[in-house]
């Protein structure tokens, strides 16, 4: 009977029955979230919270899911335990391989595009959870001085118990699709300490209006996408009809289906925020505001999306969309690739963007798409570059160049993010293909534009003392 009723509503929403458990075990993570609450003393925390999320990985993803997760969790706390100062690069190599090796074995990318799931976006996940503890207890052992304030706010001095560190990487299910959160916020939040410190005259804010709003908001992605989805799927990219059409029909059709698309991350992350907000781990602080301060949820964000769809600059996109594993990516791979006292430069961006396609899965589609990625945003500093050296003087010809910023970005984005979803070569270079490589040659024509037109910041030049 129950069999029959998951098929039934299943196929009523259009998806497989493996996809309707995980969504009602991701669902499910805001009232288990909001149970961690009542839980008494720290030790019961912890234990509830790896105890939930090793209890609805089993429900949504079967026994299997759990000894996945439990390989990087080993390596981690090993490497930690066995040689600290080497503990982070080793937790990062090895957790990548390992995280291939799924990527490769189920052919993940395949099984998301035609509607299958496993449980190695979830691992995706907890990949950059372990490496980022390890990393942090790495950076425990130097001195202050010389250090980022990311690595001076997150490193930890001591290593986390074995209980502290499943509650961590397994909380409540806050794997199944982040945000990615770091070890020492995580101990605060159950130790009562820091900005969750109950003791202070401020009384701990109330998360209930903040969870409302990101179900109401999720409500609203699902509805879009459900709608959209049957009017602008991905098959339409290989088949003849789509090469009969003109190149702005073309080109409007991969705006649309980016679009799309990106409705059904908005639900996912809009799910993950309503979670970890009633939980509490949400909680970042007040605002500036001394007369009525009020609370902030920016822990648990990890898209800003009229950010994303109204970018007036590419270089914008990485702080407005899955802005946690941005975040990540800048503490542990970017800002570490700039030696000290030099800039960072497109080496660093294009070795970020690679990371975060191997990580994606070794699909020539996220490769694309990222190495797109990096052209992208190389491209847009260029036309910011440009829009700095007009004079403030001509206030509507720096207007245009902002529009034009915002156009490029537009076109470029949703033109690389068909590599994104159809993953395969052939269907991604077809698509790209059928708009005349526009995406492509934009960004790489604009970079090597600005070595023949640089671009110098307009300065009022200083008066000389008489």
């Amino acid at each position: 009977m129950i069999s029959m009723d998951m098929n039934s509503m299943a196929a009523s929403i259009g998806v497989s029955v493996a996809v309707l458990r995980f969504l009602l075990c991701f669902v499910a993570t805001i009232p288990v979230s909001f149970a961690w609450r009542i839980v008494p003393s720290r030790l019961g925390k912890h234990v509830y919270a790896a105890a939930s999320g090793v209890f609805l990985s089993y429900l949504s993803f079967g026994f299997s899911s759990n000894l996945h997760f439990l390989v990087p969790m080993t390596i981690g706390y090993a490497s930690m335990a066995m040689y600290r100062p080497k503990c982070g690069i080793i937790t990062f190599f090895l957790g990548f391989a390992y995280l291939i090796g799924c990527h490769v074995f189920y052919m993940s990318g395949d099984a998301w595009k035609e509607g299958g799931i496993d449980s190695t976006g979830a691992l995706m996940v907890l990949t950059l959870k372990v490496i980022s503890c390890a990393v942090n207890y790495n950076d425990g052992m130097l001195k202050e001085e010389g250090l980022r304030e990311a690595q001076k706010k997150n490193r930890l001095i001591q290593m986390p118990s074995l209980i502290e560190y499943f509650g961590y990487c397994l909380c409540c299910g806050s794997h199944f699709a982040g945000p990615v959160y770091e070890m020492k916020d995580y101990l605060q939040w159950t130790e009562g300490k820091g900005i969750w410190d109950s003791s202070e005259k401020r009384k701990q804010p109330s998360p209930y209006g903040a969870t409302l709003r990101a179900i109401f908001q999720a409500g609203i992605c699902m509805a879009l996408y459900l709608y959209l989805v049957p009017q602008f799927p991905l098959t339409r990219f290989t088949e003849p009809v789509y090469q009969e059409w003109g190149f702005l029909k073309k080109f409007g059709y991969q705006y649309m289906a980016g679009q799309t698309a990106r409705w059904k991350y908005y639900f996912i992350w809009s799910i993950s925020e309503a979670s970890i907000i009633i939980s509490g781990l949400g909680f970042s602080g007040w605002t500036d505001d001394d007369a009525s301060p009020k609370p902030k949820w920016d822990r648990a964000k990890n898209v800003d999306i009229l950010g994303v769809e109204l970018a007036k600059s590419a270089v914008q996109i990485p702080l407005v969309w899955n802005i946690q594993v941005s975040t990540w990516l800048r503490h542990y791979v970017y800002e570490r690739l700039v030696k000290s006292g030099k800039k960072a430069g497109f080496f660093q961006l294009l070795a970020t963007q690679t990371v975060s396609a191997v990580w994606h899965g070794l699909y020539p589609g996220y490769m694309m798409f990222f190495v797109q990625s990096a052209l992208m945003i190389a491209g847009s500093r260029v036309i910011y570059r440009w829009q700095q050296a007009i004079s403030p003087k001509l206030a509507m010809l720096r207007n245009i160049m902002v529009f034009i910023n915002f156009l490029y970005t537009v076109l470029v984005l949703n033109y690389s993010a068909v590599g994104f979803m159809v993953l395969s070569l052939h269907e991604t270079l077809t698509a790209y293909g059928s708009v005349y490589y526009i995406g492509t040659i934009i960004p790489v024509g604009l970079i090597l534009l600005s070595y023949v037109v640089p671009a110098k910041p307009s300065r009022p030049k200083p008066r000389k003392e008489e």
